[in-house]
């Protein structure tokens, strides 16, 4: 499994930490450093069963300064909103799971970490 992760995060930080304490075996990706990709991004959404504007932190400065929040939430604008996330990956809710059985979860409760290590 692999975990995307800013350790500035507190929430990423709890989610590691249970990872930890539970001996799992993952991958840390810094994806602010580790940019993903616009294909990166789709295949996580897909995983998740969400839309990109389900996983954008619409409260962030760049997401006010590009608008987001009147942004269209509709097939048209999901490049839109997928090229936002890859330029300005800030914008994307953390910390994001990927498990091993193809599907992924938004992190943010110790009950997500504890559905990922469950797949």
């Amino acid at each position: 499994m692999e975990i995307w992760i800013n350790p500035a995060c507190s929430k990423c930080r709890s989610a590691i930490g249970l990872l930890d304490a539970e001996g799992a075996d993952y991958t840390v990706r810094r994806y602010l450093e580790d940019v993903p990709s616009e294909d990166e991004i789709r295949d996580v959404l897909d995983r998740l069963g969400l839309e990109p504007w389900d996983i954008t932190r619409t409260q962030e400065a760049a997401a006010r300064e590009l608008g987001v929040q009147e942004w269209p939430r509709d097939a048209g604008a999901r490049g839109r909103w997928i090229t936002a996330l890859a330029e300005h990956p800030k914008l994307i809710q953390r910390p994001i799971i990927t498990a091993d059985d193809g599907t992924a979860v938004v992190a943010r409760t110790e009950e997500a970490v504890r559905d990922a290590l469950a797949r």
